[in-house]
C-alpha cells in the first residue's frame, strides 16, 4: 500500500517507520523543514532506542520518503494517517487545532475516496468531526471514510511496541474501510479489535487512565508503609502475583509524565465534566501524581534542615529511560524546589538536555556522575536509567561532602547503598 502519514513525531516517525519495515511505500508529511530534512537523511531529531537505524535502512532503499508539500502529498495518497499532536489546553481539554487543520488540509485536496484514519490520541467523538471538518472543506462532494486507530507506544520503546503490538484497534462505521485495514495489519500476530469509532477512541483513553491510576495507588500506598514502616516494594510484589492485578505500574516514586498520562487524564476529566459525569478517581490520581515530587522535596528538607548554599545533583531529567523526553517530566518540579530553596542544582542525564531556561537560573549539566557528585549533599535520582543501578556508588560516595541519597524511582538496593556509608531515602521503601 501507498501510505501518508501527517505528522512526524514520536508517533507518526515510528509508525512510518514500521509500514516500511511491513513491505508498504511511505510518504511522511510535515510542515517543519528541518524535521523533514533530518529524516529524509534518516536522522531522527528525537531519541528513540533503534528507530533511526530502520529509519536510515527504509530511506536507502526507498521505502520511505519524506516531504513538506502538503498539496502532492495528499492528492497523491488514498490512505492518510493522522499523527499530529494533541497538546492539553489550559481548561485540560484537548486542544485538537491541528487535527483540524489535517483534516481542512486533506478536504481541500480530496480528488478521490480516500480513507483516513486518526492515530492521535483524541476524545471520544473527534473522528465524527474530522469528517465533517473534511466535508466542509471539500470543494466538491468527494466519497471518503474516516477511522480511529489509536496508538498504544510506549516512548523508549515505541520501536518494539509498534512491531510486535499486544492488540490493534480499529474504530470504524465502513465495511470497506475495515477491510483494507485488516489488509494493512494482516501480518500482526495479535488480537485485532473491531469496534466503533467512538468505542476505539474511549478504549485510549480508558487504558491510559487505568495504568495511570495503578501508579497513583501505589504512591498513596507508599505514602502509609512510611509511616508504618512497610517495604512497599515487597506489598508491590505480592499484589502483583495476582493475576487479576499483574505486576506492571505498581512502582511507586515520583510520580508519572511524558505526553500521554498527564494529558490523557486531563482530557477524560474534561469530557466528563462536559458530559455531566465527573471522574472522581481520576481527579484524585491527578492530585497525588501533582504531590508525588513535593513528597520527595518533602524528605530532603526534613534532612539536609537547609537547601540554601547545598549542593545538589538530580540523576535524570526525561520523564522516564531511554526517551529524551522532558513532557511533563517529575524532575522539574524537584529541581524548582531546589532552586527555590537555595541550593546549587548540578543534573546529568544519559541523554536528555537541560532547557535553556533552567540553565539561566544556575543549572548547571554534567556528562560525568562523579563530577557532578564532587562536593555534593546530596543526590536525588528522578529517573530509572538503568546506568546509575549500574553505577559505582562507593566512588560516588567518596566525592561526596554529605553522602546523602534520595532514590525517587526506588530503583537502588536501599540495605547495599546503607552498607556503603549513604543516608538512603526511597518512597515507602527501606
Amino acid at each position: 500500500m501507498n501510505i501518508l502519514i501527517i505528522g512526524m513525531g514520536y508517533v507518526g516517525t515510528t509508525t512510518g517507520a514500521v509500514f516500511a519495515e511491513w513491505g508498504h511505500r511511505v510518504t511522511g508529511l510535515d510542515i517543519d523543514p528541518a524535521k523533514v530534512d533530518a529524516l529524509q537523511n534518516g536522522k531522527l531529531y528525537f531519541y528513540e532506542p533503534g528507530l533511526e537505524e530502520l529509519l536510515l535502512k527504509h530511506v536507502k532503499e526507498k521505502n520511505i520518503r519524506f516531504t513538506t508539500d502538503s498539496g502532492e502529498a495528499l492528492r497523491g495518497h488514498d490512505l492518510i494517517f493522522i499523527c499530529v499532536g494533541t497538546p492539553s489546553r489550559s481548561d485540560g481539554s484537548a486542544d485538537l487545532s491541528y487535527i483540524k487543520q489535517a483534516a481542512t488540509d486533506i478536504g481541500r485536496h480530496m480528488n478521490r475516496y480516500k480513507i483516513i484514519v486518526t492515530k492521535s490520541t483524541v476524545p471520544v467523538m473527534t473522528t465524527e468531526k474530522v469528517a465533517e471538518w473534511i466535508r466542509q472543506s471539500c470543494p466538491a462532494p468527494v466519497p471518503f471514510d474516516v477511522v480511529s486507530n489509536p496508538e498504544f507506544l510506549r516512548e523508549g520503546s515505541a520501536l518494539y511496541d509498534s512491531l510486535y503490538p499486544d492488540r490493534v484497534v480499529i474504530g470504524s462505521s465502513s465495511e470497506k474501510a475495515s477491510q483494507l485495514m485488516e489488509e494493512l495489519y494482516q501480518s500482526v500476530k495479535c488480537p485485532v479489535i473491531f469496534t466503533s469509532p467512538r468505542t476505539a477512541e474511549m478504549i485510549k483513553y480508558a487504558s491510559n487512565s487505568f495504568l495511570a491510576t495503578k501508579i497513583s495507588f501505589m504512591n498513596e500506598v507508599a505514602k502509609l508503609c512510611d509511616q508504618l514502616d512497610v517495604d512497599v516494594t515487597d506489598v508491590a510484589r505480592g499484589m502483583g502475583l495476582d493475576p487479576r492485578i499483574g505486576p506492571h505500574f505498581l512502582q511507586a516514586g515520583i510520580g508519572f509524565g511524558g505526553s500521554c498520562f498527564p494529558k490523557d487524564i486531563r482530557a477524560l476529566i474534561r469530557t466528563g465534566k462536559e458530559h455531566g459525569q465527573p471522574l472522581s478517581i481520576l481527579q484524585k490520581v491527578a492530585e497525588v501524581n501533582e504531590t508525588q515530587p513535593q513528597y520527595m522535596a518533602d524528605f530532603i528538607n526534613q534532612r539536609l534542615t537547609t537547601l540554601n548554599g547545598k549542593k545538589i545533583v538530580v540523576l535524570g531529567i526525561a520523564f522516564k529511560p531511554d526517551t529524551d523526553d522532558l513532557r511533563e517530566t517529575r524532575s522539574f518540579p524537584v529541581i524548582n524546589h531546589l532552586l527555590q530553596a537555595g541550593a546549587e542544582v548540578y543534573v546529568h542525564d544519559p541523554v536528555a538536555v537541560i532547557p535553556k531556561k533552567y540553565k539561566d537560573r544556575g543549572v548547571t549539566q554534567s556528562q560525568d556522575v562523579i563530577d557532578a557528585a564532587s562536593g555534593a549533599d546530596g543526590i536525588v535520582i528522578c529517573t530509572d536509567w538503568p546506568q546509575y543501578k549500574d553505577l559505582k556508588w562507593r566512588n560516588v560516595h567518596q566525592v561526596m561532602r554529605s553522602p546523602n541519597l534520595f532514590d525517587g524511582r526506588n530503583m537502588l538496593d536501599g540495605a547495599q547503598m546503607r552498607e556503603i556509608g549513604f543516608y538512603y531515602q526511597g518512597i515507602g521503601y527501606r
